[in-house]
């Protein structure tokens, strides 16, 4: 083979491979001539092509591979085809980079939410189809967002729901998304109107509105998140509703409100509510506490519970009044002290007569009553150097007095300094060792000094020393000087008594020796007739003589008058007593009247607005009231027998209508207990009665109610006759004709040695008697004293067990009893009943144990059955309802032999609350009793009761008491007490 076919070989070669894409091929430029021509300018070719497909390749690769657009292909200058190629390409990459950079700007703008732009390069082909379908996209995106805008603004800011999307000339996804749009603002507008719905009519309080609309997703849980705020709200308000309507309407303390399954706001609201309602449950408990124990007299509780606003007020107001109520009454407690004592003590100085009997009474009464524990009594006397203050009385004088008198002049000491003055003189803070007091086991400095001088009209009589321990109170110290001014007229009348019995003892020694002068005038007037100097002598003598008797008599008479005017002041100190008892008696009546017809309106419950238990303790407060009331015209009545101002008027009187008013009055006492009553009188008995019928029937009432009041089975009558001559009593004999009223009972009768001390003030019978059926003990004194009024009198005959006859003898005409002069002050009263007063039932006591149910939310830890024992019945209520509040059943027994039949009876009894003094079997023998039952050696015996000395707590626990609580019992305290005793029963 020749170069030729050689070459021809290697370029057919090479343009295969050129062909085939391979342009690494090169043909050898060694040989010379065609051959090597040929192969250089194949070789450069291939070149040329080489580096146009690489610049191509690689323009193609950054922009169709990297995405980057703007390259251009950098080939050597060349011509032809070359060059058109590369222009070509140049071209086509430049056309493509502006294309796509437009298309990526609008379409980045699209992304970015700006649709105002659109593609805006020159295009052809494909391209051009690809830019109108952009922009076209773009328009319908854009017309389509504004409107899904539109509708949003309508839904989300401006509220206007049921808007809807419109779209023109959209269909496939367009329309699709269109619709979905449209479908979501539709069921949003219906959810949301629905919801609306419902929140606006639990807004209007309605919540029986449920959302019903369909929802799925988070809608769904917004439905049922408020649907089951609605059951819980409804839930919530009715509870609420339930809890207003038992405390606001029906009164009934202690309701709590219980929504199940509420967290979060719902439960704060609830224990808000609850909080409320047990706040407000302890502030009206405890006001009603305070205010019951008011009522009943006790006076010391105050409501301590925390209260702010209008209650808080309320509180501090009922504090102040019980403060106020209990400063008052401790003053009016304090002015009567003052009073009865001074009338007391005064009424004993009166029947003494001299000063050292009146200074040993002084030093025996008043020292203990001003809590003194030693003081002296002085006297003023004339002694050699002026007058002398002598100790003639002394009160717990230490062991190591001086003996004999103590005598003090004027001015010298504190008590002749304080005489002097005309002033008490108080020393307080004494040093130790002035004043010793001592006893059998010890002794103690003094540390108050009191001197005060007894002076009545500028002249001083005396002085009384006191010494103590402790600070004199106020009112002690108003007592003795109030005490020293009356004791300073006492012993002036003692002083003129001494100085009247001096003189006349003067008077009759005198007296005497002028009868002997006379008998020896008369002996020797033989003589005297024989010395006429001598007899003018004896005459002058004589003369003188007389009228030194006429001057003693002179002197007796002013002592007289002065007697006179030292019991005239007497008198009025004891008209001033009267006085001042029928103007308090006044005064606490006419409050106490309206208390009366307030709390009767109140039990009364014309409107209907209280409940049965308000209604019960309104009549209490008027049956405590009746009693108060009832004490009150006792010692109105007492005090004007006493002053002797009780008016009779006298009158014709038909006997058969005073008998019909006893038939009336008494009939329905009787029948109620049981007893046979009879009233009767005999013929022509009474048809000339003149007396005071208000009067008579006072005694008769007070007569016949003691009579019921003490009869437990039997008869009681009241027979009227013409009393026989023979048991006419001595003082009414010669009167004319007698009435005898005879109150003849079958009850339980007087022992013979209390028959007369039945008619005392404040008397009646023994302690046992006064316990087991009350009463002041005023109304036989004053029906004597009204009889003694009438012209008559009372008498009595009684035997123990068998009964009593009660007599009223009474004049047929008026009597000149001696009438008054002028009615007593307050004297307000009339005819009203007396202290024995038939005994009255109070219905509010009949239904106190069905008058409340049990308390639904009780604890059940600790309750269990109750028996209480005690004779008060305000008190049997009181504890009963406690007891019932805490869930308790109840057992009331009235004394303690009833409780002892009651237990035996009720084995499911847990705990006894026990009352010590009581009529009968007292607490001490019933607990004791209890303690010897079979089986009941261990029950809990809780005593509750009044006597509060540190024996009686001993003697009560020895009896076999389990705890000890005094009255006035803490309510919190007794069922502490109860749960805990309880409790240790269960273990």
């Amino acid at each position: 083979m020749d170069e030729t076919d050689r070459t021809l070989e290697q370029l057919l070669a090479g343009l295969t491979a050129v062909r085939d894409g391979n342009l690494d091929t090169r043909l050898p430029e060694d040989a010379g001539g065609l051959p090597g021509k040929i192969a250089a300018v194949y070789n450069g070719m291939v070149a040329q092509l080489s580096l146009v497909t690489t610049e191509v390749t690689r323009v193609a690769e950054e922009v169709g591979g990297q995405g980057l657009l703007g390259g251009q292909a950098r080939v050597p200058p060349v011509g032809g085809v070359w060059r058109q190629l590369t222009a070509g390409v140049n071209s086509m990459a430049d056309n493509l980079t502006s294309q796509v950079r437009n298309i990526s700007q609008v379409a980045t703008a699209v992304a970015r939410g700006d649709l105002t732009q659109k593609i805006r390069v020159d295009a052809r082909g494909e391209i051009l189809e690809l830019k109108e379908t952009i922009n076209t996209m773009v328009e319908r995106l854009s017309s389509f967002a504004e409107e899904v805008t539109r509708v949003a603004r309508e839904v989300g800011t401006e509220g206007n729901l049921g808007g809807q999307a419109t779209v023109h000339g959209v269909s496939g996804t367009w329309k699709d998304l269109t619709d979905n749009v449209n479908s979501m603002a539709n069921n949003l507008t219906n959810q949301v109107r629905n919801i609306a719905q419902v929140t606006t009519a639990v807004a209007q309080g309605d919540l029986t509105r449920k959302i019903d609309v369909d929802a799925r997703g988070e809608i769904l849980e917004l439905k049922t998140t408020i649907n089951t705020m609605v059951d819980q709200l409804g839930s919530f308000a009715a509870e609420v509703t339930r809890v207003a309507r038992e405390v606001g309407s029906e009164g009934r303390l202690g309701g709590q409100a219980e929504v199940a399954d509420v967290s979060g706001t719902w439960k704060r609201l609830t224990e808000n509510v609850n909080e409320l309602a047990g706040n407000l449950t302890r502030q009206v408990r405890a006001i009603a506490e305070v205010t019951g124990a008011v009522a009943r007299g006790d006076l010391t509780r105050t409501i301590a519970v925390d209260a702010p606003g209008e209650v808080g007020a309320l509180r501090d107001n009922i504090n102040a009044m019980v403060e106020s109520l209990r400063a008052t009454t401790r003053a009016n407690e304090e002015k009567d002290w003052l009073k009865t004592n001074l009338a007391r003590i005064s009424s004993g100085i009166q029947g003494r007569r001299s000063p050292a009997e009146v200074a040993e009474l002084v030093m025996r009464e008043v020292p203990p009553l001003v809590r003194a524990q030693c003081g002296s009594f002085f006297l003023a006397q004339e002694g050699p150097e002026g007058t002398e203050l002598s100790a003639i009385a002394s009160y717990g004088l230490p062991d190591g007095a001086p003996p004999g008198v103590r005598r003090v002049r004027m001015g010298q000491s504190l008590v002749g300094q304080a005489a002097a003055d005309g002033r008490m003189l108080l020393v307080e803070d004494l040093p130790p060792g002035y004043a010793r007091i001592s006893s059998g086991t010890g002794s103690a400095d003094a540390s108050v000094l009191i001197v005060l001088p007894i002076v009545v009209e500028g002249q001083v009589l005396g002085a009384l020393e006191l010494a103590s321990v402790h600070a004199f109170a106020p009112v002690h110290r108003d007592f003795l000087e109030q005490f020293t001014e009356l004791l300073g007229a006492n012993v002036a009348a003692q002083i003129a008594n001494a100085r009247t019995d001096e003189l006349l003892e003067r008077s009759q020694r005198l007296t005497s020796e002028l009868s002997a002068r006379q008998q020896e005038i008369q002996a020797r007037q033989r003589e005297l007739q024989d010395s006429n100097a001598e007899l003018k002598e004896k005459a002058a003598l004589l003369a003188d003589r007389n009228r030194d008797i006429e001057r003693k008599n002179l002197q007796i008479e002013q002592a007289r008058q002065e007697l006179e005017e030292r019991a005239q002041q007497l008198a009025r100190a004891s008209l001033y007593k009267s006085e001042f008892l029928a103007n308090m008696s006044h005064e606490l009546r006419t409050p106490l009247n309206s208390l009366l017809i307030l709390a009767q309106l109140l039990a009364q419950n014309a409107d209907g607005n209280l409940t049965e238990k308000q209604v019960d303790y309104a009549t209490v407060i008027h049956s405590a009231g009746s009693d108060l009331l009832q004490l009150i015209n006792d010692i109105l009545d007492l005090s004007k027998v006493e002053a002797g101002r009780m008016d009779v008027h006298r009158e014709p009187v038909s006997l058969q209508r005073v008998l019909d008013y006893a038939e009336a009055t008494f009939r329905p006492v009787a029948d109620e207990r049981k007893l046979d009553f009879t009233v009767s009188a005999a013929p022509r008995a009474g048809a000339g009665l003149v007396t005071d019928e208000g009067r008579l029937r006072q005694v008769l009432r007070n007569l016949l109610g003691n009579a019921l009041k003490f009869t437990e089975r039997g008869e009681v009558s009241l027979r009227v006759e013409q009393a026989a001559q023979a048991e006419v009593p001595l003082p009414l004999r010669g009167a004319g004709p007698v009435l005898a009223f005879r109150v003849a009972d079958t009850g339980i009768g007087i022992p013979a040695d209390r028959v007369e001390s039945v008619f005392g003030a404040f008397q009646q019978g023994d302690r046992g008697t006064a316990r087991a059926y009350g009463g002041t003990g005023l109304g036989l004194s004053i029906s004597r004293e009204v009889a003694r009024l009438l012209g008559g009198t009372i008498t009595l005959q009684s035997s123990v067990g068998v009964g009593s006859t009660f007599t009223l003898y009474l004049p047929e005409a008026a009597a000149r009893a001696e009438q008054p002069a002028r009615p007593a002050a307050g004297d307000a009263v009339g005819g009203t009943a007396v202290g024995g007063a038939p005994p009255e039932t109070t219905e509010a006591f009949a239904t106190a144990e069905t008058a409340l149910p049990p308390a639904a939310d009780a604890p059940g830890a600790g309750a269990g059955t109750v028996l209480v024992v005690d004779d008060d019945s305000r008190n049997v209520y009181a504890l009963t309802e406690i007891l019932k509040t805490a869930g308790h059943e109840v057992l009331t027994a009235d004394n303690g032999a009833a409780g002892i039949n009651l237990l035996a009876s009720h084995p499911e009894v847990d705990l006894v609350i026990m009352d010590l003094m009581m009529a009968g079997m007292d607490g001490y023998a019933a607990t004791r009793a209890i303690r010897a039952m079979p089986g009941r050696g261990s029950l809990p015996v809780v005593v509750v009761t009044a006597k509060a000395m540190p024996d009686d707590q001993s003697e009560a626990m020895a009896a076999g008491a389990s705890h000890y609580l005094t009255k006035p019992v803490d309510p919190d305290e007794l069922l502490a007490t109860i749960r805990t005793w309880l409790g240790t029963a269960d273990t």
